[in-house]
């Protein structure tokens, strides 16, 4: 069960944003209801503590401490101006318009800025909710003192969370996905033609999610580690471990079927499975490998801790045993590879657990294939301890063309059209429509993105709605029952908020409708009033992201997929240029800066997928080109960790004929990006014979490095394919086929 929980919320960072918060907001109720203050100042203790806990993201414990002493006179500052311009509506707006440029504005300055700003922002609004004036001030600079001491208790002492303590259940979460992943692969194995659709969906959903876990990682390696070459040894081993259980998935799905499986099959949903049945169930091998799938889950599982005795260090040798031949069970090729494939994903495993517990002495239980494995896994954490990393920093955009200042001059624009608007429909409750369009510009960057965010914003608010009028009706007058319910919704809200948008706003505004009641100021028509104000939010933050300074989600997708482009040549020319026998920098790194931009184009493409989209055949094109680029990323991360191991790997040789080989793939993607960039780009595509017939015959084929040069050429070959299939639907023609030379 535990395993479960820290899958399904990697690094527990869910659980424990909703619980610090929740905490706060208690603690700051208890001490507020001892002082006996009336119910308007513990609503605003409740909500100050629940921004000056949530506002404040920083990874190390001092910076937050800082953050959280400097928002406090921020916090003041802003209470005090919204008290005080509460009864000069022309200054009052033009005042919250200055205000949320400024927030917006500030995130340029990273964490700090962005926590900064929202602190000044949020408590302004607090400020309107409880209708503050001159006379309640002093009263409210009490009530937000408090609930920043209780902010702080909550974050540094009822509930801490270090950097390394998140990294550790970050690390728990990858093996328990890695888990989750091998169990979907066993279940494959068994699969009839009725069920296999179902689990070949679970199989993408299960490496999807162990891709998200490695990312998260990722972020988390520079200040959760001691020094530099722990988070590359660290980061190695997580990239090898998820090559290898991806790779064994691809290699299941292979000996299922009579025909060649293409990658395409794991990362485009609704791609469907080639002909060819399942694994004869009486089998010896395919029993075998149903054993041995769950001898992986638990190797892959179980830290080292957990993990000793003869049994499994049977279970360890026979899994590393198969990266043998003389190993290997009598089958077909395809299923002979499902166990190489195993052999590899145990060796992924053995240093995943070196690299997580420590180093471990060799026992007298270990083989030859066992003893060598541990022999190639020192060689390269020698080599990753003696690698330096170097960072070259990229040129960042200035003017109007920061994104900040771009994101700073919409939201005013559309919190000014919100204010005059939303005065409209109630000169009491215009702020909703402000909050919403503020809102709606929050880790968004298109037009798309933001007419999206809006619609799910509106969705939840309307159910929440009826929720919030269905609670008011039952909890009375009942401030404390309402108070526990508001804990409730609000642990709900930061809780879903990361997976679903609707169901936060949902669970905000039924939130909403209990402090409405708690304020006495609650009615069936104030909840539809929310509804429109949130709808009007909405459309000001669409209009002023359409018409100022606009990023049409075309563009922006069109950038970040120029982006993708140019780390996949980049890694791909890398890795070539290492397999062929040159030197070049961490791969590793380059293959993350590769996912974190596919990441950052998925998340662009929201827009262009969602189901409300109009436009079928441009959703599906999108859904196509993002599968066809998660499968170059496959090959890509594979060629890249296959090159790293070169220097270490005894059965790994360099073969200066890749380079030549690589060259042409390298020009596809170079030529794709351009056309992207500009569509009058003169660069075409060019085709030609198969990477594999490109190699001459020869050392090739000798025993000791045949397999691992197949697989190079394997990769090579299948991202020759999926670069040249961007070209079709990106609308780029393809040049002649070049002649064999």
């Amino acid at each position: 069960m535990w395993d479960r929980l820290a899958a399904s919320d990697p690094g527990l960072l869910r659980l424990t944003a909703g619980l610090r918060t929740v905490t706060a907001i208690a603690l700051a109720l208890a001490v507020l209801a001892a002082l006996r203050v009336p119910v308007p100042q513990l609503v605003a203790g409740a909500m100050a503590a629940m921004v000056s806990t949530f506002a404040i993201s920083e990874k190390q414990r001092s910076q937050q401490a800082v953050t959280l002493a400097l928002g406090l006179p921020v916090a003041l500052a802003s209470v005090s101006l919204g008290a005080l311009l509460n009864r000069q509506v022309l200054a009052g707006d033009l005042f919250f318009v200055a205000l949320i440029f400024c927030a917006v504005y500030s995130r340029r300055f990273g964490d700090r800025g962005t926590a900064l700003g929202l602190i000044g922002f949020q408590i302004y609004f607090l400020s309107l909710f409880v209708h503050a004036t001159a006379a309640t001030l002093p009263a409210l600079y009490g009530v937000i003192c408090v609930a920043f001491a209780c902010s702080a208790a909550a974050r540094f002492v009822l509930l801490p969370q270090t950097p390394a303590g998140t990294l550790d259940r970050l690390r728990r979460a990858f093996r328990a996905r890695l888990a989750q992943l091998i169990a979907v692969q066993a279940e494959l194995l068994d699969a009839g033609p009725d069920d296999v659709e179902k689990v070949l969906e679970d199989l993408r959903t299960a490496t999807a999610r162990l891709h998200e876990t490695a990312l998260m990682i990722q972020g988390r390696l520079e200040d959760g580690t001691s020094d530099a070459a722990t988070a590359r040894l660290l980061q190695r081993r997580i990239a090898d471990a998820e090559i290898a259980s991806e790779r064994l998935g691809l290699l299941l799905l292979r000996a299922r079927s009579a025909e060649r499986t293409d990658t395409l099959t794991l990362h485009l949903p609704g791609a469907p499975l080639p002909s060819g049945g399942e694994l004869p169930v009486r089998d010896e091998a395919a029993q075998a490998l149903r054993r041995d799938l769950q001898a992986l889950r638990v190797l892959m599982l179980r830290p080292l801790g957990e993990a000793r005795g003869t049994a499994l260090a049977q279970v360890r040798n026979r899994l590393l045993g198969y990266r043998e031949e003389e190993n290997l069970p009598k089958a077909s090729p395809a299923v002979q590879d499902v166990f190489r494939g195993l052999g590899e994903a145990a060796r992924a495993a053995l240093g995943l657990r070196l690299a997580l517990d420590g180093p471990q002495e060799e026992t007298a239980d270990d083989t030859p294939a066992t003893a060598r494995s541990r022999e190639e896994l020192d060689a390269e954490d020698a080599a990753i301890e003696a690698g330096e990393e170097a960072e070259a920093e990229e040129p960042q955009p200035t003017g109007l063309r920061r994104p900040t200042t771009r994101a700073a001059v919409q939201v005013a624009v559309g919190s000014a059209l919100a204010i005059a608007g939303g005065e409209l429909l109630s000169s009491q409750r215009w702020y909703w429509a402000v909050l919403t369009c503020w809102i709606v510009f929050i880790n968004t960057a298109s037009t798309g993105e933001i007419l999206v965010k809006g619609y799910r914003r509106l969705l939840g608010t309307v159910f929440g709605v009826v929720a919030g009028i269905g609670l008011a009706g039952l909890v009375g007058q009942h401030t404390w029952t309402a108070f526990a319910l508001v804990l409730v919704f609000i642990f709900a809200m930061f809780y879903t908020a990361p997976l679903s948008y609707t169901l936060m706003s949902f669970f905000v505004t039924a939130m909403l409708g209990l402090l409405y009641t708690l304020l006495n100021t609650y009615s069936t028509s104030v909840l539809v009033l929310r509804v429109e104000e949130t709808a009007l939010g909405a459309a000001c933050g669409v209009i002023a992201a359409a018409l100022v300074l606009p990023i049409h989600t075309d563009r922006r997708t069109n950038d970040l997929l120029v982006e993708v482009l140019n780390r996949l040549a980049d890694v791909t020319r890398t890795a070539v240029d290492q397999l062929s026998g040159g030197a070049g920098p961490d791969l590793v790194e380059q293959a993350r800066d590769l996912d974190q931009a596919l990441a950052d184009l998925r998340a662009a493409t929201q827009p262009l997928t969602h189901p409300i989209t109009p436009l079928r055949a441009r959703r599906n094109t999108a859904r196509y080109v993002v599968a066809l680029l998660e499968t170059c990323a496959y090959h890509g991360r594979s060629l890249a960790a296959t090159a790293e191991l070169l220097p270490t790997h005894p059965s790994i040789a360099a073969d200066p004929r890749l380079r030549g080989a690589g060259a042409r793939i390298v020009h596809n993607i170079e030529a794709i990006a351009a056309h992207v960039a500009d569509p009058r780009a003169t660069a075409e595509i060019e085709r030609g014979p198969s990477i594999a017939s490109m190699l001459e015959p020869g050392t090739l084929r000798t025993p000791r490095y045949g397999r691992v040069t197949d697989r190079v050429l394997r990769h090579l070959q299948r991202l020759d394919e999926a670069v040249s299939g961007l070209a079709r639907p990106l609308g780029i023609t393809t040049g002649v086929p070049q002649p064999k030379k």
